[in-house]
Parts: C-alpha cells; sequence; structure tokens
C-alpha cells in the first residue's frame, strides 16, 4: 500500500488502484510506519511528500509491489484466458473509424475481457486518471510511460482541387502565410506545422485560417468545401487523396512521421489482458490499409 501511496502521491489514488478504501490504505501506510518507528508521508490537507526515510523505502517497496503483481498476473495468466476491464483511451477520429470496426473481432477471442473506450484528443494521465493504456497518435516525446509501436503515420498538407483553382498553389512552406490554414488544438508541441525538406531545411507554419478544432474530423468539411489548407495524419487523408478530392501540397517538404502507439503506466506490470490487446492490434493495424501512396 505504500508503494502505491508513494506512486500516486496520494491516498486516494492507491486506493483507487488497489481497489480498497482510502481509509483501508490510511491504516495499513500508519501501521507501517508504527513498525518502523519511522514517519514516511509528510501529509498536509492538500498533498503528500516523502520524507527521507520514505524516499528510501519507495523504490524497494515498488520493486516488491511490481514483482508481486507480476506473479498474481502470471499465475492468473495460467488459470485461463485473458479476463477483466481495460480503460482504454484513443483519439476521436481514429477510435471510431480504425478500431471501433476490428473490436468485435477482439471480444469473439476475449470473451471475458470488457473495454471501458474513452474517446477524445485531448492527451489523458494515464495514471492521474485512472487508465489502463492509451492509443496515441504522435511523434512522443520522452516519458514515464512505456510505449509499443504499431504502426507508422505520415502527415500531409492537404487541399481541394477548387481551392488550388482559386489561391494557387504554395510552392515553399513561407508561402503557407498567405493561405487559410486550418489549425488543431491537440497538437503535442503547439499548433505549428513544421516542415522539412531533403537538405534539412525546416520551416514552421502558425495556421491563421478561420476554423481551429479540437476533432480532426472537423477539419475536413471545410478542406474539402476549398476553404482552407489542412494538415491531415495518413489515417484521415487517404480516402480523400485516393479519390481526387484532395490534393497533397508541397511534394519537396515533409512533416516528421510519427506513429501509432499503445502506452501504458511504466510502473505497472503489464497483464494479459493489455498484453492480448496489444497482439491484437499490432496484429490487426501494423499493415494498414490507409497506406498513401498505396
Amino acid at each position: 500500500m505504500f508503494a502505491k501511496v508513494a506512486e500516486e502521491r496520494s491516498f486516494a489514488g492507491a486506493a483507487r488502484a488497489m481497489d480498497v478504501s482510502v481509509a483501508t490504505v490510511s491504516r495499513g501506510v500508519s501501521r507501517l510506519e508504527d513498525s518502523l518507528g519511522v514517519r514516511l508521508l509528510n501529509r498536509t490537507s492538500r498533498q503528500l511528500s516523502l520524507t527521507d526515510a520514505g524516499r528510501t523505502l519507495a523504490a524497494s517497496a515498488s520493486q516488491i509491489y511490481c514483482e508481486a503483481e507480476k506473479a498474481e498476473n502470471e499465475a492468473r495468466d495460467m488459470a485461463g484466458m485473458p479476463r477483466g476491464l481495460i480503460r482504454l483511451a484513443v483519439p476521436m477520429y481514429f477510435g471510431l473509424r480504425w478500431l471501433a470496426p476490428i473490436l468485435p473481432d477482439f471480444f469473439r477471442a476475449y470473451p471475458d475481457v470488457s473495454i471501458d473506450l474513452h474517446l477524445s484528443d485531448a492527451v489523458v494521465d494515464l495514471v492521474a486518471d485512472g487508465f489502463d493504456a492509451a492509443l496515441r497518435i504522435a511523434v512522443l516525446p520522452d516519458s514515464s510511460l512505456v510505449a509499443r509501436k504499431i504502426a507508422s503515420v505520415a502527415r500531409f498538407v492537404c487541399a481541394s482541387p477548387d481551392y488550388i483553382d482559386r489561391h494557387g498553389r504554395p510552392s515553399h512552406p513561407h508561402d503557407l502565410d498567405e493561405h487559410h490554414c486550418l489549425g488543431y488544438a491537440y497538437r503535442a508541441r503547439q499548433d505549428v506545422w513544421r516542415l522539412v525538406n531533403g537538405a534539412g531545411e525546416e520551416e514552421t507554419v502558425s495556421p491563421r485560417g478561420q476554423l481551429r478544432v479540437t476533432n480532426v474530423d472537423a477539419l475536413i468539411p471545410m478542406a474539402l468545401s476549398g476553404l482552407g489548407i489542412a494538415e491531415l495524419p495518413e489515417f484521415v487523408a487517404a480516402e480523400y487523396l485516393a479519390d481526387g478530392r484532395l490534393e497533397s501540397l508541397l511534394p519537396d517538404w515533409s512533416i516528421k512521421s510519427g506513429g501509432l502507439y499503445l502506452v501504458t503506466p511504466s510502473a505497472r506490470a503489464r497483464p494479459a489482458k493489455i498484453e492480448a490487446l496489444a497482439e491484437f492490434l499490432t496484429t490487426r493495424l501494423s499493415q494498414p490499409s490507409w497506406r498513401w501512396p498505396r
């Protein structure tokens, strides 16, 4: 219990993670402090902090907890199929367009697993918000999460033929400053397009169009109507590039490719249900039909 309190910096967070009451966790930590004859946590009304003794013990306690959790998961795996609830966070468009259609096959393969699917483009805090895993589409920064890359995801600067006819075709990224570029609020590093060419030159573009959104799906009607240039991930753009409703701009420049990742908290042993999900997603999505050019 102390290991989880140290990890979560919260009695309530530890209680949720262990599926017990806050009072149970508080009593358990108090008994440990009484047994050791030393205070492990400084408690205030708003926060917890580790004492020097607490910091010393926390690393060993966390290792013991992870080993116990791993042993429990291995024993559970021996008893049968993966089972239990997975709280999974997924970007809205990707979840509806590419994940939801394959979930029936997952549930047929793993009838004892259930999924609480959270659809939002906002990046959740897996530990603080109590998620078991998330799918993320990004160039992932360094973090304390464990990330498994499932597929690469290219990005395209696109416009409709009608927009190009009326406003011209940009030949260099700095030309985009004069165009109606549509914005996306949940870009990992601010709402800026970073383009590079074969010589390694980099240009940045700040979208200044009439629309900025928190869901990439909302960019598509504007782009198809010829009212702006959109920067779209491959799994969104491919079908419109294929049928000619959108065209890819700036062929000599590209936006750094990201990836589709399954991320999980690093401090926890991954139970069988998460491993089953990871293997399923890798099998079904590592060679996706959205590739462009095909």
